[in-house]
């Protein structure tokens, strides 16, 4: 198999941080990790190496005793040796494939609106702005009742069938019944396919004077960019200083946080280099001028903070330019390239491990586990133990004299504890049956407010009696919780209605504006860049 002249190097994640609520129409808003298209894959003939495999695929597609799906078999033998090289290998069929690239490229050809199914029945509580169904008329709020000439309404529709009657062809049209205000439109709502553009970055505001604040969702193709406009307007502000948020950030393009890094040094730095058993050692510098290459820099990390984010939080602590704030990154330093097969499926294959200037490998150790392998149905299932464990490895010093280490993820700065109350299993209950959305949704979106942004950002805080309400509602739902858990959960409970409350009526941006007033991590920062210098 012969490479293409192009290689396109990315750090891909096999998780994927959920900070939308719902699905958005045309594109899922779940930050699955994905890949751009490089290099392909071309049969040039069986070699020592692979003969036995076509063999035996020829021989169960001419001889079996009955007739078998060749493609179902192939993907399953090529399932099977990828998940046996490391836990970042994968393969992907072309479908997957397809919808990776479009969520990190940042573009698909959809209407751009996101819904929650409330109570069977499906609500709009999200749209694109400038998009194809904000162009056509929609409304945060709408409830569709048919797409096409399906009814999606109380028949128990399935996201899967919702997205194939939603998405389609560039240019094509689709009329989509709607109920507003309690009454159904006298005529459905033309909406045309268009290409929709999604930012990698969730919020960039000020969120103090002089402080700005910018959360990246992922590592896309427009990440470099998007991050250096947002960087050139909130200076225009006044901003000197700057909180740069990579928590639930999974990673993405490789060459991308090559990018974005270098936007906080005025010269040419090193920032990565890669290296394996079958790739030379490769240096990956900053370019010169950086957009923030002078100011106070708080990075914001967490567990899930993986691969393209490590590699800018690493670059930033081992250049001592910014502090390093809250928990141990995810621990994820091998980078995949990809590998295109002709019918549009894909391996991206584990080539090389990366290393932060300083030489600081943060890849956790990984071991085969075995005792998961039951059987076919499982042997998928679970097959890398990955270490949790924290194991000091290699020391290093900065200039500036800071100890740093190898052994699995970035180890931050200014350590932020973790909330015991956010790891309570009532709570993450409360999360996977979405009661929050279904609370907020059914009792606060039947009329907009009498408030502006601004008013509902400073004052805005959820009655007592709503709090009962919800703990009243749960219950009815079958849930027990005891009167001193509703107490213990009421800060973290009421900070999620809030923001989504917010969400709905004024947008994303008032959704993190509401969540940052209590948040641990961005107060710890905001301490660290306003202290007086010493």
């Amino acid at each position: 198999m012969q490479k293409g002249t192009k290689r396109n190097l990315f750090v891909a994640a096999t998780y994927g941080a959920v900070l939308l609520l719902g699905i958005l129409l045309g594109q899922n808003y779940a930050d699955e990790q994905g890949n751009k298209p490089g290099n392909s894959l071309v049969p040039i003939g069986l070699s020592n190496n692979t003969w036995k495999i076509q063999q035996l695929i020829d021989l169960v597609s001419n001889s079996y005793v009955d007739s078998v799906n060749i493609d179902s078999v192939q993907n399953g033998a090529i399932n099977h040796i990828i998940s046996h090289l490391d836990p970042y290998s994968s393969y992907l069929v072309p479908n997957e494939s397809q919808r990776q690239t479009e969520i990190l490229e940042g573009t698909f050809e959809g209407i751009g609106m996101e819904y929650f199914n409330l109570n069977d029945t499906l609500m709009i509580v999200s749209l694109i702005s400038g998009g194809p169904a904000d162009k056509a008329g929609f409304r945060v709020g709408d409830k569709l009742l048919k797409i096409g000439n399906q009814l999606v309404a109380g028949v128990n529709i399935s996201r899967e069938r919702v997205e194939k009657l939603i998405r389609g062809r560039r240019g094509t049209a689709l009329q989509i019944h709607v109920k507003r205000h309690a009454e159904e439109l006298e005529a459905p709502i033309k909406v045309v396919r268009d290409q929709v553009t999604v930012s990698s970055l969730d919020v960039v505001y000020m969120i103090r004077p002089g402080v700005g604040y910018v959360k990246v969702r992922r590592f896309g193709m427009n990440t470099a960019e998007e991050f250096r406009q947002a960087v050139i307007e909130l200076k225009k502000q006044g901003a000197n200083k700057l909180i740069l948020d990579l928590r639930d950030n999974g990673g993405g393009y490789f060459h991308m946080a090559i990018k974005l890094a270098g936007e906080f040094f005025n010269d040419r730095r090193l920032v990565v280099y890669t290296q394996g058993a079958h790739e030379e050692k490769q240096e990956y510098f900053s370019e010169q001028g950086g957009n923030f290459a002078d100011g106070g820099l708080a990075v914001l990390i967490n567990e899930n903070t993986a691969s393209a984010s490590e590699i800018v939080a690493g670059a930033i602590q081992d250049w001592d330019r910014g502090t390093i704030i809250g928990r141990r990154s995810y621990g994820k330093g091998i980078v995949q390239e990809q590998f295109d097969f002709s019918d549009g499926s894909t391996v991206n294959l584990s080539i090389a491990r990366y290393f932060t200037p300083l030489g600081r490998s943060i890849q956790k150790k990984y071991t085969p586990n075995w005792s998961n392998m039951v059987d076919f149905n499982t042997m998928y299932e679970g097959l890398w133990a990955l270490d949790t464990l924290y194991a000091h490895g290699k020391a290093f010093q900065t200039s500036a004299g800071k100890q740093v280490y190898s052994g699995g993820g970035i180890m931050p700065d200014v350590t932020v504890a973790q909330d015991s109350n956010a790891l309570n299993l009532f709570y993450q209950d409360l999360i996977q049956y979405s009661f929050i959305e279904q609370f907020v949704y059914a009792r606060f979106t039947k009329q907009l407010p009498a408030y502006s942004i601004d008013n509902f950002l400073q004052g805005y805080h959820l009655p007592d009696n709503e709090y009962r309400r919800f703990i009243a509602f749960v219950r009815g739902e079958g849930f027990l919780i005891s009167d001193r858990k509703t107490v213990d959960l009421r800060t973290v409970i009421e900070s999620d209605i809030e923001a989504l409350v917010g969400r709905f009526y004024f947008g994303r941006e008032a959704y993190f504006k509401v969540k940052n007033r209590s948040d641990s991590f961005v107060r710890r920062a905001l301490e660290f860049l306003e202290k007086p210098a010493s």
